[in-house]
Protein backbone atom coordinates (compact mmCIF):
# COMPACT_ATOMS: atom_id res chain seq x y z
CA UNK A 1 0.00 0.00 0.00
CA UNK A 2 2.98 2.31 0.28
CA UNK A 3 2.82 2.68 -3.51
CA UNK A 4 -0.06 5.12 -3.01
CA UNK A 5 1.79 7.59 -0.83
CA UNK A 6 3.00 9.92 -3.59
CA UNK A 7 0.30 9.41 -6.20
CA UNK A 8 -2.67 11.63 -6.83
CA UNK A 9 -6.12 10.63 -8.02
CA UNK A 10 -5.60 12.13 -11.46
CA UNK A 11 -2.58 9.84 -11.94
CA UNK A 12 -4.56 6.72 -11.05
CA UNK A 13 -8.15 7.19 -12.17
CA UNK A 14 -9.25 7.60 -15.75
CA UNK A 15 -10.75 11.04 -16.52
CA UNK A 16 -14.32 9.73 -16.72
CA UNK A 17 -14.00 8.46 -13.12
CA UNK A 18 -12.40 11.60 -11.69
CA UNK A 19 -14.91 13.80 -9.85
CA UNK A 20 -14.01 17.46 -9.53
CA UNK A 21 -13.61 17.20 -5.76
CA UNK A 22 -10.64 14.84 -6.20
CA UNK A 23 -8.58 17.01 -8.51
CA UNK A 24 -5.09 17.27 -7.08
CA UNK A 25 -5.85 15.07 -4.07
CA UNK A 26 -3.27 12.54 -2.90
CA UNK A 27 -4.57 8.99 -3.00
CA UNK A 28 -4.84 7.25 0.36
CA UNK A 29 -4.86 3.44 0.60
CA UNK A 30 -8.26 3.01 2.30
CA UNK A 31 -11.68 4.50 1.54
CA UNK A 32 -14.44 4.18 4.15
CA UNK A 33 -18.04 4.93 3.22
CA UNK A 34 -21.06 5.66 5.32
CA UNK A 35 -24.12 3.94 3.86
CA UNK A 36 -27.36 5.93 4.06
CA UNK A 37 -27.07 9.26 2.29
CA UNK A 38 -23.65 8.43 0.82
CA UNK A 39 -24.12 5.17 -1.11
CA UNK A 40 -27.90 4.70 -1.00
CA UNK A 41 -30.56 7.39 -1.01
CA UNK A 42 -32.64 6.20 1.92
CA UNK A 43 -32.55 9.42 3.92
CA UNK A 44 -35.98 10.66 2.71
CA UNK A 45 -37.56 7.33 3.64
CA UNK A 46 -35.98 7.21 7.09
CA UNK A 47 -36.69 10.88 7.72
CA UNK A 48 -40.38 10.26 7.02
CA UNK A 49 -40.38 7.23 9.33
CA UNK A 50 -38.75 9.06 12.23
CA UNK A 51 -40.93 12.12 11.71
CA UNK A 52 -43.88 9.82 12.28
CA UNK A 53 -42.30 8.46 15.45
CA UNK A 54 -41.58 11.98 16.62
CA UNK A 55 -45.17 13.07 15.99
CA UNK A 56 -46.48 10.11 17.97
CA UNK A 57 -44.11 10.28 20.94
CA UNK A 58 -42.70 13.83 20.99
CA UNK A 59 -45.29 16.09 19.35
CA UNK A 60 -43.73 19.07 21.14
CA UNK A 61 -40.42 18.51 19.30
CA UNK A 62 -40.73 19.04 15.54
CA UNK A 63 -36.96 18.50 15.12
CA UNK A 64 -36.87 14.95 16.47
CA UNK A 65 -36.15 13.33 13.07
CA UNK A 66 -33.22 15.64 12.37
CA UNK A 67 -31.83 15.27 15.88
CA UNK A 68 -31.46 11.49 15.58
CA UNK A 69 -29.99 11.50 12.06
CA UNK A 70 -26.82 9.42 11.96
CA UNK A 71 -27.59 7.70 15.27
CA UNK A 72 -27.87 3.95 15.62
CA UNK A 73 -31.14 2.40 16.76
CA UNK A 74 -29.49 1.53 20.08
CA UNK A 75 -28.51 5.16 20.60
CA UNK A 76 -32.03 6.38 19.82
CA UNK A 77 -33.60 3.88 22.21
CA UNK A 78 -31.11 4.60 24.99
CA UNK A 79 -31.58 8.36 24.73
CA UNK A 80 -35.31 8.64 24.17
CA UNK A 81 -37.08 5.40 25.11
CA UNK A 82 -34.96 3.66 27.77
CA UNK A 83 -37.77 3.86 30.35
CA UNK A 84 -40.55 2.75 27.99
CA UNK A 85 -40.20 -0.92 26.93
CA UNK A 86 -43.61 -0.88 25.25
CA UNK A 87 -42.53 2.01 23.05
CA UNK A 88 -39.29 0.20 22.22
CA UNK A 89 -41.18 -2.90 21.10
CA UNK A 90 -43.60 -0.83 19.06
CA UNK A 91 -40.84 1.19 17.34
CA UNK A 92 -38.79 -1.90 16.52
CA UNK A 93 -41.88 -3.54 15.01
CA UNK A 94 -42.73 -0.47 12.94
CA UNK A 95 -39.13 -0.10 11.79
CA UNK A 96 -38.95 -3.75 10.76
CA UNK A 97 -42.13 -3.37 8.71
CA UNK A 98 -40.81 -0.17 7.17
CA UNK A 99 -37.50 -1.71 6.12
CA UNK A 100 -39.22 -4.77 4.66
CA UNK A 101 -41.05 -2.61 2.15
CA UNK A 102 -38.64 0.28 1.55
CA UNK A 103 -36.50 0.62 -1.55
CA UNK A 104 -32.77 1.33 -1.68
CA UNK A 105 -32.05 3.77 -4.54
CA UNK A 106 -28.38 4.20 -5.37
CA UNK A 107 -26.75 7.60 -4.95
CA UNK A 108 -25.88 8.63 -8.49
CA UNK A 109 -22.28 7.70 -9.32
CA UNK A 110 -21.39 6.43 -5.84
CA UNK A 111 -20.88 2.76 -6.66
CA UNK A 112 -19.04 3.57 -9.90
CA UNK A 113 -16.70 5.67 -7.80
CA UNK A 114 -16.14 2.75 -5.40
CA UNK A 115 -15.40 0.44 -8.33
CA UNK A 116 -12.92 2.93 -9.77
CA UNK A 117 -11.04 3.13 -6.47
CA UNK A 118 -10.97 -0.65 -6.15
CA UNK A 119 -9.68 -1.07 -9.70
CA UNK A 120 -6.57 0.80 -8.59
CA UNK A 121 -6.02 -1.19 -5.42
CA UNK A 122 -7.71 1.06 -2.87
CA UNK A 123 -9.27 -0.94 -0.03
CA UNK A 124 -12.91 -0.10 0.55
CA UNK A 125 -15.36 -0.64 3.41
CA UNK A 126 -18.81 0.38 4.52
CA UNK A 127 -18.95 1.86 8.03
CA UNK A 128 -22.59 2.21 9.01
CA UNK A 129 -24.74 2.69 12.10
CA UNK A 130 -27.26 0.29 10.53
CA UNK A 131 -27.69 -3.08 12.22
CA UNK A 132 -27.52 -6.55 10.71
CA UNK A 133 -31.31 -6.83 10.37
CA UNK A 134 -31.40 -3.79 8.11
CA UNK A 135 -28.37 -5.02 6.17
CA UNK A 136 -30.09 -8.34 5.42
CA UNK A 137 -32.91 -6.38 3.79
CA UNK A 138 -30.36 -4.43 1.78
CA UNK A 139 -28.52 -7.56 0.64
CA UNK A 140 -31.77 -8.97 -0.68
CA UNK A 141 -32.18 -5.87 -2.81
CA UNK A 142 -28.47 -5.62 -3.71
CA UNK A 143 -26.96 -9.11 -3.50
CA UNK A 144 -23.80 -7.86 -5.23
CA UNK A 145 -23.03 -5.23 -2.58
CA UNK A 146 -20.88 -7.31 -0.17
CA UNK A 147 -18.55 -8.25 -3.03
CA UNK A 148 -17.90 -4.58 -3.75
CA UNK A 149 -16.26 -3.97 -0.37
CA UNK A 150 -13.42 -5.58 1.52
CA UNK A 151 -15.44 -5.38 4.71
CA UNK A 152 -18.76 -4.08 6.01
CA UNK A 153 -18.82 -2.69 9.55
CA UNK A 154 -22.27 -2.44 11.18
CA UNK A 155 -23.60 -1.09 14.46
CA UNK A 156 -22.82 -4.38 16.17
CA UNK A 157 -19.08 -3.99 15.50
CA UNK A 158 -18.40 -1.26 18.09
CA UNK A 159 -19.43 -0.37 21.63
CA UNK A 160 -19.78 3.36 20.93
CA UNK A 161 -21.53 4.55 17.78
CA UNK A 162 -20.98 7.78 15.86
CA UNK A 163 -20.13 10.55 16.78
CA UNK A 164 -17.59 8.54 18.77
CA UNK A 165 -14.60 7.75 16.53
CA UNK A 166 -14.57 4.05 17.43
CA UNK A 167 -16.03 2.76 14.16
CA UNK A 168 -13.44 4.51 12.02
CA UNK A 169 -10.56 3.68 14.33
CA UNK A 170 -11.64 0.01 14.20
CA UNK A 171 -11.86 0.11 10.43
CA UNK A 172 -8.37 1.61 10.15
CA UNK A 173 -7.05 -1.07 12.50
CA UNK A 174 -8.71 -3.77 10.38
CA UNK A 175 -6.75 -2.55 7.34
CA UNK A 176 -3.58 -2.11 9.41
CA UNK A 177 -3.20 1.58 8.63
CA UNK A 178 -3.44 4.71 10.79
CA UNK A 179 -6.74 6.56 10.51
CA UNK A 180 -4.87 9.43 8.84
CA UNK A 181 -4.36 7.09 5.87
CA UNK A 182 -8.12 6.65 5.40
CA UNK A 183 -10.52 8.67 3.28
CA UNK A 184 -13.94 8.84 4.92
CA UNK A 185 -17.11 9.77 3.04
CA UNK A 186 -19.90 10.95 5.34
CA UNK A 187 -23.07 13.04 5.14
CA UNK A 188 -24.38 13.40 8.71
CA UNK A 189 -23.13 15.58 11.55
CA UNK A 190 -22.54 12.55 13.77
CA UNK A 191 -20.64 10.72 11.03
CA UNK A 192 -18.52 13.71 10.11
CA UNK A 193 -17.63 14.28 13.76
CA UNK A 194 -16.70 10.61 14.16
CA UNK A 195 -14.40 10.71 11.14
CA UNK A 196 -12.75 13.95 12.20
CA UNK A 197 -12.21 12.72 15.76
CA UNK A 198 -10.60 9.58 14.37
CA UNK A 199 -8.10 11.71 12.45
CA UNK A 200 -9.14 10.59 8.97
CA UNK A 201 -9.34 12.73 5.86
CA UNK A 202 -13.00 13.69 5.81
CA UNK A 203 -15.11 14.13 2.68
CA UNK A 204 -18.49 15.71 3.40
CA UNK A 205 -21.16 14.48 1.00
CA UNK A 206 -23.88 17.09 0.47
CA UNK A 207 -27.43 15.84 0.84
CA UNK A 208 -29.41 16.52 3.96
CA UNK A 209 -26.80 19.12 4.98
CA UNK A 210 -26.12 22.24 2.94
CA UNK A 211 -22.67 23.26 1.75
CA UNK A 212 -22.61 25.91 4.48
CA UNK A 213 -23.45 23.38 7.17
CA UNK A 214 -21.09 20.68 5.99
CA UNK A 215 -17.99 22.76 5.17
CA UNK A 216 -16.78 23.34 8.76
CA UNK A 217 -17.07 19.61 9.50
CA UNK A 218 -14.93 18.20 6.69
CA UNK A 219 -11.73 18.62 4.71
CA UNK A 220 -13.34 18.39 1.27
CA UNK A 221 -16.95 19.03 0.23
CA UNK A 222 -18.46 16.50 -2.20
CA UNK A 223 -21.39 17.93 -4.15
CA UNK A 224 -21.67 14.82 -6.35
CA UNK A 225 -19.67 11.73 -7.27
Amino acid sequence: MNNFQNKSFHELLSPQHLPNFLQGQDLLPVALFDLDGVLIDTEPSYSAFWRGIGEDYFPENPNFASEIKGCSLVQIIDKYFAEDPDAVAEIKHRLEEHEETMTFPEINGAFDFVRALRSHGVKTAVVTSSNQDKMRQLYRAMPWLPELFDHIFTAECVMHSKPAPDCYLSAAQYFDVPAAQCMVFEDSVNGLLAARRAGARVYGVCGSLSVEEITPLCDVVVDKF
